[in-house]
């Protein structure tokens, strides 16, 4: 576990608040990827986790905005109780506001460290040799820029415990291939421009893979069954082929 000590966020005039659909709010902190702007995002995930509103669905938090779905009619009866003559989608912005404005972070929080062993080049890794060869570098660096990095988990998201993962080194962000793969296997550890993830299902994808974890990252039988969640800290730590099977005899004669 690693201690973060946050800043209050209070009052504050980038934030914006746009209709997203007759029955949500999105709630806009900034653009890009940025930690600063991921805080203000976990801050009022957390708030709303702890203080949800009269007719609030859910919320879907990304890396820069938190969209919150309500339900109309549930909210306009708890406006007529309170006798507050506002449309709908103007009654949830306004409460919105009122929680951003007084959202406090300032208090120190314990943020999980992870560590994720990864297998990388050969097949496990199949365009590492592209990624080193698109910026100059020998595989052996790609690796050690990759496993050195520390990585935000901003969301959960496309599959079942996917973690988008921010920090990458623009040294080896490389873009998406120009022809996605019909199958990655589980595992894969990829990146896509500046991000880095983990597939923890088989799926398609369009991923520069350079390496594959046998950690399993969607666990169906347990709850939550994304072992990672969103403002977990990943690090990556190399392992040889043989040290991936033994892991996965491992776990799979438990």
């Amino acid at each position: 576990m690693e201690l973060i000590q946050t800043a209050a966020i209070g009052p504050t005039t980038d934030v914006e608040l746009l209709p997203f659909s007759e029955t949500a709010v999105l709630v806009e902190f900034g653009k890009g990827i940025h930690p600063e702007t991921y805080r203000k995002v976990r801050a009022l995930a957390q708030y709303l986790d702890r203080h949800p509103f009269p007719g609030m669905r859910e919320y879907i938090s990304a890396y820069s905005s938190v969209t919150v779905l309500y339900d109309p009619v549930q909210v306009k009866q708890e406006q007529e109780r309170i006798r507050d003559d506002q449309p709908v989608y103007q009654f949830v912005a306004s409460m919105l506001q009122e929680m951003i404005d007084h959202l406090d972070c300032s208090t120190r929080k314990q943020v999980r460290t992870v560590q994720i062993p990864v297998c990388y080049g050969g097949e496990f890794g199949p365009d590492l040799e592209y990624v080193a060869s698109s910026h100059q570098l020998l595989p052996e660096e790609v690796i050690e820029i990759h496993s050195t990095g520390k990585y935000l988990v901003y969301m959960i998201g496309f599959a079942p415990g996917f973690p988008f993962l921010g920090g990458l080194d623009e040294r080896i962000a490389t873009p998406r291939r120009s022809s996605p793969r019909l199958k990655i296997p589980v595992g894969s550890v990829g990146i896509a421009g500046m991000q880095t993830g983990v597939y923890p299902l088989e799926t398609p994808g369009g991923w520069q893979l350079i390496g594959r974890t046998p950690l399993a990252l969607f666990r169906p039988a347990e709850n939550p069954p994304s072992f990672l969640r969103a403002g977990d800290i990943i690090r990556f730590s190399p392992i040889s082929p043989a040290e991936y099977t033994a892991y996965k005899e491992e776990r799979t004669c438990r």
